[in-house]
């Protein structure tokens, strides 16, 4: 086994363990103490298995309606390792793990090593379950840390867990921190279980067997900018406690993505809201995800590129904690600017849209919101933290909650307008939120399109009537390609593809701070 070496990977067990103590337990002793709470012995059995056809079309699907929900997974019934998920730690040489079974045994590890035939790391998990209301009952939640990986190296892993075995799997670690290798990620938002969600993901499993396929850059992660599987709801119905049921259905829909590339999220409404989340207030975000730091808002590094995420349902302005985390944070990673040219924050609601629907984020909801009217503003948004990616000169801001895409040009305080990606002096958002709810294409009455005919200076490209995902290609440390593939088709159309550049070595303040915000689905 190999032993956790670093500071953070120490700090990480010992948070897990902490949320979680009951389950450091041996995980024989675990499950003969829990046992009373299933109806039925789950390691027996009965001939249940949940799949997930990923050719199936929706031909009654019809822009801008999504449709229903894909089928619901059991997961009291699945004895074998499934949801299997990775993330990064914000240490290039560390891959977190997270999986589901129906119970425990004495044997709960991932086997890793830099071939299939050579699995001769260990990683033993901690392992945990929640209740939620009076019929459900989680299935056990694996959790476990891969360390001493070697940066930009493929690494294969099997997980052995319930006396069950997953079939040998692969990711590429991060490549190390300043290194020129390029770099690529998907970007999603608004995705849930509706058959444009699955039709998105399917899309995005054809895009990485390309890559391999051609030799091309690898994918190294995916941004997902929250409203993630839109458990508050189903079947059309506010449900006044979320069904955890869709959590387990999503987290199956995209194990083949989320197994083979760090999946990070960031807290959307419908996961943070006590409203919009059906009571789960970011409880069950917590629990299913292992994101770096406090989960909400957190940072890490995949070679010339740094990320940050922030989570625009909580303050930001300078007496906040968020505030004051992001700025220090900023300034620690621009101190370093020689390492990680690229500078990228991520989030769910975005400071400019020209979608009439939910507008642009200025910390309090807008008429479209069904829950208490008594809610404060969070302070900062979007003055203050408009204010810090201009002083920091940062790169890429990926969000989401509005269900359109779109890009904008360079732009800074609103009027200040480069209509140029060359030598970008500012923030470009670029809103990714329609992964698979139904888009907003009209306003309430469903006649008036939800854009004005005219779309404001800043905008400069858009559509509310079609479903996809976007891609980031950090070619070099002052190029970057940005893509959005529509749903269904394999090439790329002219208008929704960019080529953004940078000057080289200069951090100035307005230098090339390229914010791509990619609005996720409500």
């Amino acid at each position: 086994s190999s032993g956790i070496n670093s500071e953070y990977g120490k700090q990480w067990y010992q948070r897990r363990v902490r949320g979680f103590p009951i389950w450091n337990m041996p995980p024989l002793f675990v499950l003969l103490l829990l046992a009373p709470i299933k109806g039925t012995d789950p390691l027996l059995g009965d001939g249940y298995s949940f799949e997930i056809d990923y050719d199936k079309t929706f031909p009654d699907i019809q822009s801008p309606k999504c449709g229903g929900e894909i089928n619901m997974m059991d997961v009291e019934r699945v004895a074998t390792p499934n949801q299997i998920r990775l993330s990064y730690t914000g240490d290039a040489s560390e891959m977190a793990i997270t999986w589901t079974t129906n119970s425990v045994t004495n044997v709960e590890e991932v086997r890793y090593g830099l071939s299939p035939g050579n699995l001769n790391n260990t990683a033993t998990s901690i392992s945990h379950q929640y209740r939620w209301g009076e019929d459900y009952t989680s299935g056990f939640i694996h959790e476990a840390l891969m360390v001493n990986l070697l940066p930009g190296h493929t690494h294969y892993y099997q997980i052995h867990s319930n006396n069950e075995e997953s079939d040998v799997l692969e990711f590429l670690a991060a490549p190390a921190p300043g290194s020129d290798t390029p770099v690529s990620f998907f970007h999603i938002g608004d995705h849930g279980t509706f058959g444009t969600s699955l039709m998105v993901t399917a899309d995005m499993m054809k895009r990485i067997e390309d890559q391999r396929a051609n030799s091309t850059i690898q994918f190294h992660g995916l941004i997902h900018c929250g409203d993630i599987s839109y458990a508050y709801k189903f079947d059309g119905e506010h449900l006044d406690m979320a069904a955890q049921k869709v959590w387990d259905t999503w987290g199956q829909m995209v194990q083949p993505i989320a197994s083979k590339m760090a999946y990070m999220v960031t807290p959307g409404n419908h996961e943070i809201d006590p409203y919009d989340s059906s009571k789960e207030n970011a409880t069950i975000y917590r629990k299913r995800f292992i994101m770096p730091g406090n989960e909400r808002y957190y940072n890490f590094a995949v070679g010339m590129v740094h990320f940050v995420a922030v989570s625009t349902d909580e303050s930001i302005d300078s007496q906040s904690t968020q505030g004051v985390w992001l700025q220090q944070t900023l300034e620690e990673i621009n101190a370093q600017r020689d390492k990680w040219p690229w500078l990228v924050v991520f989030q769910h609601r975005p400071i400019y849209n020209s979608n009439n629907i939910h507008g642009n984020w200025t910390g309090a909801n807008t008429g479209q919101y069904d829950g208490p009217d008594d809610l404060p503003v969070l302070g900062g948004w979007p003055d203050h933290f408009e204010s810090l990616l201009l002083q920091y000169s940062v790169d890429l801001v990926l969000a989401g909650h509005v269900h359109h895409y779109e890009r904008t040009w360079p732009v800074w305080e609103r009027e200040n307008v480069q209509r140029s990606y060359q030598g970008a002096t500012a923030p470009v958002h670029i809103t990714c939120g329609h992964g698979g709810q139904s888009l907003y294409k009209y306003l309430q009455g469903g006649k008036r399109d939800a854009y004005n005919s005219t779309p404001p200076p800043f905008s400069a490209a858009r559509t509310n009537d079609l479903w996809g995902h976007c891609e980031l290609e950090f070619l070099n440390r002052t190029t970057v390609r940005h893509t959005m593939r529509v749903m269904g088709e394999r090439g790329v159309r002219d208008e929704f593809e960019a080529v953004i550049t940078k000057a080289s070595g200069s951090t100035s303040r307005h230098l090339s701070a390229i914010l791509l915000v990619g609005i996720l689905f409500i």
